[in-house]
């Protein structure tokens, strides 16, 4: 395993852009709450720590993984729908946080392939606002416990880190 004995969510703060006027929207999925949850403290300890206002740190629970897509995307047309132009954004960036564990059918495979499809068609629509994946797709609910604030860090940290990067990227 690439990850055996590795937290991955270090990160400088100083090769970051600047953040303080940074608008997050966090989507997060009830199913698995433990981990979601965890997976949310990491993103919005990352954020905070990041720079970004807790004001401005919007959340969005949806009942499921597979719904972080609609979740996601009502988030980013509510930036348009109340500003109609960057000036008055509601979201820069979008984080979907969710949980997905094997279990002994193929729902699994549907589960994930949808929501990593549909957050990829996120990623190319119209609306400018990077969403960032932070689904967890692990066999067993230990691997989701390493790496929702265990021994391979947190990968809600991580996807904070990357939502910073994306809105760095999308302001060039």
């Amino acid at each position: 395993m690439a990850t055996a004995g590795k937290n991955l969510s270090d990160y400088n703060k100083q090769l970051l852009p600047d953040a303080t006027d940074m608008r997050i929207g966090i989507v997060v999925s009830e199913w698995n709450a433990d981990i979601t949850e965890n997976l949310f403290k990491g993103a919005l300890e990352a954020l905070l720590d990041c720079g970004v206002q807790a004001d401005n740190i919007h959340r969005l629970n949806v009942p499921g993984s597979f719904e972080l897509i609609y979740g996601s995307r009502k988030l980013q047309e509510t930036t348009f729908k109340v500003s109609g132009h960057r000036q008055k954004r509601h979201v820069d960036a979008v984080i979907a946080i969710g949980n997905v564990i094997r279990g002994e059918t193929a729902h699994f495979d549907f589960v994930c392939q949808g929501v990593t499809q549909g957050i990829k068609d996120l990623n190319l629509n119209q609306f400018n606002i990077p969403v960032i994946f932070c689904v967890l797709t692990d066999d067993t609910h230990d691997q989701s416990v390493a790496r929702s604030g265990g021994e391979h860090g947190n990968k809600g940290s991580e996807a904070a880190i990357a939502a910073i990067k994306m809105v760095g990227v999308k302001n060039l």
